[in-house]
């Protein structure tokens, strides 16, 4: 298991760190112990934390209300809980190469 992603009761806590006012929003690959995301949106008014869930949401194929942001709300270091994920969730949230 990668130690960004922490499985639990029927939920999984990924760990990223996320780089805001990127180019596009993509995964690029660890960063420590975390997932490095970085994000199109600008860290106003809580536009990236939405970038963020969207995003997860949809490498996931979940809704939105399935993710949420447990820590990290104006930080770089967040730590997202997903419900309700697929088994292949690492896969799906890898790096695309």
């Amino acid at each position: 298991m990668p130690p960004w992603l922490l499985v639990g009761e029927g939920r999984i806590t990924l760990k990223l760190h996320v780089q805001p006012n990127a180019k596009k929003t993509e995964i690029v690959g660890l960063h420590g112990d975390a997932l490095k995301i970085r994000l199109a949106a600008m860290p106003i008014d809580g536009q990236a934390n939405a970038n963020l869930i969207a995003f997860i949401a949809d490498r996931l194929g979940l809704a939105k209300s399935l993710v949420n942001l447990k820590t990290g709300q104006s930080s770089r270091r967040k730590v997202i809980e997903v419900k309700a994920a697929p088994a292949d969730a690492a896969r799906r949230l890898l790096p695309d190469r």
